[in-house]
């Protein structure tokens, strides 16, 4: 497993739009990829999970990745989170 940790940069936070691009990205892979904030792990594969967790600007969160291709979507999904997924 490995991990990351980020900070959310969109204004308006996960919204329904950058949840949609996050969750896109994360189904590419074949590593369980989860979101840890708060003290919970959501599923970043599921647009309804990320929208769920309430996470707004300036919100720290962990990217954790496990399985075959697991450093290389936890870059991704930590590039894209930074970049403000495309907003």
């Amino acid at each position: 497993m490995v991990s990351k940790t980020v900070v959310i940069k969109n204004e308006q936070g996960l919204h329904m739009r950058p949840a949609g691009v996050l969750a896109k990205e994360a189904a590419k892979y074949k590593s369980n990829i989860s979101l840890v904030f708060n003290g919970k792990k959501i599923n970043a594969k599921s647009v309804m999970n990320i929208i769920a967790g309430c996470m707004k600007c300036g919100s720290q969160i962990e990217v954790e990745c496990d399985g075959a291709d697991e450093q290389e979507a936890c870059e991704s999904i930590a590039v894209l989170i930074e970049s403000g997924l495309g907003e």
